[in-house]
């Protein structure tokens, strides 16, 4: 009866161990944390074309995540998608002329912001604006580009 009883627990210890571990599989497949890093400071960025890209999808550079996307905003004068973008306090030494792309990460898609580091002594602080930016490359439209092109040489000929 006591063996049963000890197979019994370890069984649930098991099955619970498998829930915490699919709980967490599923904060990082949707870019959710349990811990969150308040500390640092926001910067925007102006783009024509944002694609897909969502509210908490990462901030990148060289591969190292230094932040998150905190939000997305219309500009109806400019026609442009506001991103602001919170970037960790432990990455305060950005260059004023870092550049900002749109890229797509993965099978799924996801997008997110990578940041390069320009040259300037001169570095990002609070409210910063960074205007060196490229939109993200929207597959349909790259289709349609070549498919017009590809119809356009058949015509020449």
């Amino acid at each position: 009866m006591m063996h049963s009883r000890s197979v019994e627990i370890w069984v649930g210890l098991f099955a619970a161990a498998g829930l915490a571990a699919l709980f967490m599989l599923a904060l990082q497949v949707s870019n959710l944390s349990l811990v969150s890093d308040d500390v640092g400071y926001d910067v925007t960025a102006r783009f024509e074309n944002i694609g897909s890209l969502k509210v908490r999808s990462p901030v990148s550079m060289a591969g190292v995540r230094v932040g998150r996307v905190s939000a997305i905003n219309f500009d109806s004068r400019s026609f442009e998608a506001v991103v602001t973008m919170h970037i960790s306090s432990k990455f305060d030494q950005l260059p004023a002329d870092t550049s900002a792309n749109i890229f797509t990460a993965g099978l799924l898609g996801e997008q997110y912001v990578g940041l390069e580091p320009g040259g300037d002594e001169a570095v990002l602080e609070q409210g910063s604006e960074i205007m060196l930016t490229q939109s993200a490359l929207v597959l349909e439209q790259l289709i349609g580009q070549f498919l017009f092109s590809k119809a356009s040489e058949g015509e020449e000929k």
